[in-house]
């Protein structure tokens, strides 16, 4: 049986919240590097349920922020700092796991795990709404 949209939705929120889990875990052991990715994929599968309430999906990365940019930022639903926190938690990411010899400091990933605690915040209080309303 295939499951609903919201379904969906409430799956990528989960993994936005086991993703987040193991970033915690990961800086309390000191993989900072680590941490930064899941922070990372914490805040990416958060706006992944997003999409899924509209039925949209994206193979890059940059497509998922791109749709989220247009259809929430710029119509109000998240602010700029909302869309400033998951660009530079993609471009840290993206540092910590292809730049060869960078060092991810305890303070970037603390930073880092502070933005997907946030954004993730906003995702879900976002979602419940859109849940009841689908």
């Amino acid at each position: 049986m295939e499951g609903s949209i919201v379904d969906l939705s409430k799956y990528r929120l989960e993994r936005a919240r086991e993703d987040f889990k193991t970033a915690n875990d990961n800086f309390v052991e000191g993989s900072y590097r680590a941490s930064v990715n899941r922070s990372y994929y914490a805040i990416f599968h958060a706006l992944r349920a997003i999409t899924a309430l509209d039925q949209f999906d994206s193979g890059k990365h940059s497509g998922i922020m791109a749709y989220v940019n247009q259809h929430y930022v710029k119509k109000g639903v998240f602010d700029k700092a909302f869309s400033k926190n998951v660009d530079s938690a993609f471009r840290l990411r993206e540092k910590a796991d292809y730049e060869d010899f960078y060092i991810v400091s305890i303070e970037d990933a603390k930073a880092q795990i502070g933005k997907a605690k946030v954004i993730i915040q906003l995702v879900e209080e976002y979602v419940r709404t859109r849940w009841q309303e689908v």
